[in-house]
């Protein structure tokens, strides 16, 4: 605790002294004409002379302790800075109902919001509205963490900023490996079970031929494997559930035609190595794909609840041990991590694997962190929000702290190479990450850059064994050179882009679903591409390719 509290003093007597502009803040906006606080700026040096106090509005996850300055983190930031925050919460699985109503209330504002979690239509909206203000110069003249951030990776700077040069949020960046071997190129990775072909004397496939006579011997085993693993309930070859994120199993058909398969599962578009902006489904390898998919499931191959089924039900299967190939983040969540291991990509007419859109900048949520028009010292706020982005706290909010008081810790202090502190992630025995992370951090606006592992903090185990997989097995047949970015559009184009991308996904979503368990005919491809068209698909490409273009410009 000695060695935390003197290291952060360090870390915050290095903090530029801050002053205060006169007028800066809520101008033109709904809180008003507030020209901040006329204070000495040698009183803004962390930790402040006197107490200041800032009012936060944030969310907790549910059966997690409600009251922020509970936490150690919010105690020992106090501790550091001399600055109280008065919190109002929200219970986690209330806050999209509720968030809303309290950015429609002026009344009740509070200086900022700290796990917003904005979309970028809600931050247009709440800019144009004057609810929010824009914060890059604050951010120049009072935020040197995150400047750092900016200018280790001036990407992240980039997808902050509006066509008009404003930020209005502050990021929550989380890097884990970067471009092709990013944690995030790949959601729903395949698993097979790897104690079923062993026990089988099966190898492991690497065609789409070879793949599903593995799933008919599975099928045809049955029996056997019921009873030599002592499976309760039906064997079921292949789980998955359609058009549901990480569950969804359309790696598999990234081999048939082009290349591409379906791997942005919300807008269904790829990016081809001429930097043109496409519609998988209008690809000759989306409908032998799907073709094949059904022809799966036509064998009794694929789980017939795979359309239907809760991420419950999902679950429970899984770890009923009735599973040959699942689809998930982790197999951890479904099954275990014990004989069972991914499977590579599958050649069909080519071998590819095609990375997630907005991937090859790792994890990204531009509307995380907002300042309010109605906050009096909005200078105060955002250094104070700055010692979030100090890579010695950043871990910590992500992930959870040390010393607590109860029997768990995220971390514990320790030094890296060069004898400096590092936060190193504590063994957890018998208890779950995710829980205890839940209980410890507090999210919020945060970076955490490849660089910093081995320097400030330990890599997690459960991300290094995925980013492992990625590397190894995936990585080197991502044979594609883009991914579309994580762009800031007008507020126009935002809008429009909405409102097509409704009728566009959900019409590929139902056809999809539809044909992999009933078949389809060229007339209904024909009618799938014609109602794509009267959807506007072209406008929505066109727009999408706007923004790739300047991107990259």
């Amino acid at each position: 605790m000695r060695k935390f509290t003197k290291l952060m003093s360090l870390a915050l007597a290095a903090v530029l002294t801050l002053s205060l502009l006169a007028g800066c803040g809520g101008k033109g906006g709904v809180g008003g004409n507030s020209a901040g606080l006329e204070v000495d700026p040698a009183t803004l040096q962390f930790p402040l002379a006197e107490t200041a106090t800032i009012k936060g509005l944030t969310n907790f996850p549910a059966g997690t302790e409600s009251e922020p300055n509970n936490r150690t983190i919010f105690k020992r930031l106090e501790e550091q800075t001399n600055v109280h925050v008065e919190w109002k919460t929200i219970q986690g699985d209330q806050w999209g109902e509720k968030i809303a109503l309290e950015m429609a209330n002026v009344k009740t504002l509070p200086d900022f919001v700290f796990n917003a979690g904005f979309s970028d239509t809600d931050l247009l909206k709440y800019a144009k509205q004057g609810v929010i203000i824009n914060l890059e110069e604050y951010i120049d003249k009072y935020m040197p963490n995150l400047c750092k951030v900016f200018e280790q990776a001036p990407e992240y700077k980039a997808m902050c900023t509006d066509e008009n040069g404003h930020i209005w949020a502050l990021p929550w960046i989380e890097q884990l490996g970067y471009e092709k071997t990013a944690i995030q190129t790949v959601g729903n990775m395949s698993f097979i079970n790897t104690a079923w072909l062993e026990y089988l004397n099966l190898e492991m496939p690497t065609t789409v031929d070879e793949f599903e006579q593995v799933l008919i011997a599975f099928r045809d085993n049955a029996a056997d494997l019921k009873s030599h693993f002592g499976i309760e309930g039906d064997i079921i070859p292949m789980a998955c559930i359609v058009n549901d994120g990480d569950q969804d199993p359309c790696i598999l058909i990234n081999g048939f035609g082009e290349g591409y398969g379906d791997p942005d599962r919300g807008r269904h578009i790829a990016v081809t190595d001429n930097k043109e902006v496409i519609c998988v489904a209008n690809s000759e390898g989306f409908k032998k794909g799907i073709a094949w998919l059904h022809d799966l499931y036509a064998q009794g191959l694929i789980d017939p609840e795979a359309f239907t089924q809760e991420w419950s039900t999902y679950v429970a299967k899984g770890k009923s041990g009735r599973y040959g190939v699942c689809f998930s983040w982790d197999v951890a969540n479904i099954a275990s991590l014990d004989g069972w291991e991914p499977l590579p990509a599958l050649t069909a007419d080519v071998r590819n694997i095609t990375a997630q859109n907005g991937s090859f900048t790792s994890g990204f949520d531009r509307g995380r962190c907002v300042v309010t028009a109605v906050a009096e010292n909005p200078a105060l706020v955002c250094a104070w929000l700055d010692q979030m982005y100090n890579p010695i706290q950043s871990p910590q909010n992500n992930w959870g702290t040390y010393g607590e008081e109860d029997d768990f810790d995220i971390f514990e202090m320790s030094t890296n190479a060069n004898g400096e502190p590092m936060l190193k992630h504590a063994p957890l025995g018998d208890a779950s990450p995710v829980e205890v992370r839940e209980a410890e951090s507090v999210n919020g606006p945060l970076a955490i850059l490849d660089s910093y592992y081995g320097v400030y903090v330990t890599c997690p185990d459960d991300a290094q064994y995925r980013l492992d997989w990625i590397k190894d097995i995936y990585t080197p047949d991502m044979n594609h050179k883009y991914v579309f970015p994580n762009v800031f559009m007008s507020t126009e184009d935002t809008k429009k882009i909405s409102d097509l991308q409704a009728d566009i996904s959900k019409c590929i979503n139902t056809a999809k679903a539809d044909w992999i368990m009933n078949g389809f005919t060229d007339a209904d491809w024909d009618k799938l591409q014609s109602d794509l068209d009267a959807y506007g698909l072209k406008e929505y490409l066109e727009i999408c390719q706007k923004y790739l273009d300047a991107y990259y410009a």
